[in-house]
């Protein structure tokens, strides 16, 4: 069995949001009770709608948010105090992905210098030694020793993604969280992008989170799939396993919505509205209000996320409740 290299436990955070200037403050749990293992040099797969708590699940993990509860272990390790020598030397081994290329470069700055950066934070090598780094990474991603002199706005979207990709790598990390980093791209360039990601994990043996709404994406690049609604967990499993059998209702709205060969049209599950507000959360199960199969219990009771065989995990009592399975 692979050792896990990241293990998140129970972690929830939670925003006090303010209905208008005098209004109430109301906690919005934005992650609930999230339990996540990833194994070193594997990809877990982390989907759902937006507002889902992807995005904040993958910033806990970095240590740029603190949780509200749970804990974060890197490597077998607690992740250190944010601001110390510790913390630092954790992120060197930890780095980001972000959703949109051109906003998380400096436009007024060459990209040969953007790549360093990270370089000249961690005081890593000597100035000789950090240039060839940057040429070294350039050719990783497929780019040459040119595009180091030329600025974002003069790169494509897909030259831009990989200069980021190369800017995540500079300091030789172990793992990577990749926030939806090919849904602002086209789709020939996407295919290429994740090519690429997949090729450099294996050549660099990656451990990476990989957070998207593109199933398609997801199916490619994982190993283990999460799926997430309103904050919480509802199903995980290998990612064959898991697109061929999906068992949670809101699982399978998903995959239904996804394109595949042979799949017809009329197959589609169409949820009806929209995901709850999460400052007023539904009781019981979160999905019932959106469910087609909802029974009496779910609108009660919260259902626990339970082994149902193998790898598979599932918050669903219509699939871990041996009564309700019945009734239904």
């Amino acid at each position: 069995m692979s050792v896990p290299l990241v293990e998140v436990s129970a972690i929830s955070r939670s925003y006090a949001m303010r209905s208008g200037m005098f209004g109430r403050a109301t906690a919005v749990h934005a992650v609930d009770g999230v339990s996540l293992t990833i194994p070193k040099g594997e990809t877990l797969g982390l989907v759902g709608e937006s507002g889902s708590g992807k995005s904040t699940t993958g910033r806990i993990v970095l240590g740029l948010e603190p949780p509200d509860s749970g804990e974060v272990r890197f490597d077998g390790r607690p992740m250190a105090a944010p601001g110390t020598a510790a913390w630092r030397a954790q992120r060197a081994r930890m780095q980001m992905i972000f959703q949109d290329p051109l906003g998380a470069l400096d436009r007024r700055l060459p990209v040969a210098t953007q790549i360093r950066e990270p370089l000249d934070i961690h005081d890593l090598g000597a100035p000789a030694e950090r240039e060839h780094r940057v040429r070294e990474l350039l050719r990783a991603v497929e780019l040459t020793p040119a595009h180091s002199a030329r600025y974002p706005g003069a790169l494509s979207g897909g030259q831009r993604q990989r200069i980021v990709l190369a800017r995540a790598l500079a300091t030789k990390p172990d793992f990577l969280v990749c926030d939806e980093p090919v849904s602002a791209l086209d789709v020939s360039i996407q295919a290429q992008v994740v090519n690429l990601l997949c090729d450099l994990q294996a050549q660099l043996s990656l451990t990476l989170l990989f957070i998207s709404h593109d199933l398609r994406v997801v199916r490619q690049i994982s190993n283990v799939v999460a799926v997430m609604y309103l904050g919480r967990i509802v199903e995980l499993g290998t990612a064959n396993d898991l697109f061929a059998r999906p068992e949670h209702p809101y699982t399978q709205a998903l995959v239904s919505a996804s394109p595949a060969p042979g799949r017809r049209s009329a197959s589609r599950i169409v949820l009806s509205g929209d995901p709850p507000n999460p400052a007023a959360r539904p009781q019981g199960c979160a999905f019932h209000p959106r469910c087609p199969r909802a029974v009496a219990r779910c609108r009660s009771e919260v259902p626990a996320l339970a082994a149902i065989g193998g790898d598979r995990q599932v918050a669903c009592h219509l699939v871990t409740g041996a009564e309700t399975r019945d009734a239904a």
